[in-house]
């Protein structure tokens, strides 16, 4: 499945929302950085600015940003996606920018880096899915649960896991589980395991609460 097909289920928007990027900005970030990987500049040109996909946890650093904002000019990564606070940014070295799909890094101090995803791919089905959680229209009234071992035995047994995840973002590792894209569980390990889910519609939702019931202690 492709991304603009994805988003379209983890996001519940039609063909007709999935909107860009303006040419004239993404041209302006690939003039000022030499080049940019395929992967992200498909995304900025056809999927990037719908609207949905800002209305999440935290912020997608856009082209027009790097008109805007000048630390993203000064930073040696290109910035994709910021924390809600500040604290914790990822990005692609800029040296691997001529690379088609060059893997991405984290930061929580914009000084130490770390591989967060072995490719901006990844990167951004994984972010996607987890920023997705924050915006279902369908989850749960405790928001965050605790998880045991087994009880992640059992999500594991009845979801699938999902071939991407998130290494280090606050410090946490997240992993994904789902049987299909209108709806996600990301378990986060940042020490012991927690988990948040939720669905694009009742009927997904319902689905899941049904393999969800009893697991977990907000």
């Amino acid at each position: 499945m492709g991304l603009p097909e994805m988003i379209k289920q983890l996001y519940a928007v039609t063909d007709e929302e999935l909107c860009g990027y303006h040419e004239a900005d993404i041209d302006f970030v690939k003039n000022l950085c030499g080049t940019l990987p395929e992967t992200l500049e498909t995304f900025w040109r056809t999927a990037a600015n719908t609207q949905a996909l800002h209305q999440v946890q935290d912020y997608w650093i856009s082209p027009q940003d790097y008109r805007d904002k000048d630390w993203l000019e000064k930073c040696g990564y290109l910035v994709v996606l910021e924390e809600n606070q500040g604290v914790c940014t990822a990005g692609i070295r800029k040296e691997d920018l001529g690379q088609a799909d060059p893997p991405v890094y984290v930061s929580m101090d914009d000084k130490n880096w770390t591989l967060c995803a072995g490719s901006v791919s990844e990167f951004l089905q994984a972010a996607l899915s987890y920023e997705a959680v924050f915006a279902f229209e369908y989850h749960p009234d405790d928001f965050v649960y605790w998880l045991t071992e087994e009880e992640l035995k059992v999500i594991q047994s009845y979801l699938e896991k999902r071939p991407y995840k998130l290494h280090g973002w606050l410090d946490m590792e997240l992993r994904f589980y789902s049987n299909s894209y209108d709806h996600m569980v990301a378990v986060m390990d940042c020490g012991d395991l927690e988990m948040i889910y939720g669905a694009a519609s009742e009927k997904a939702y319902q689905k899941l609460i049904r393999i969800l019931d009893g697991i977990g202690e907000a």
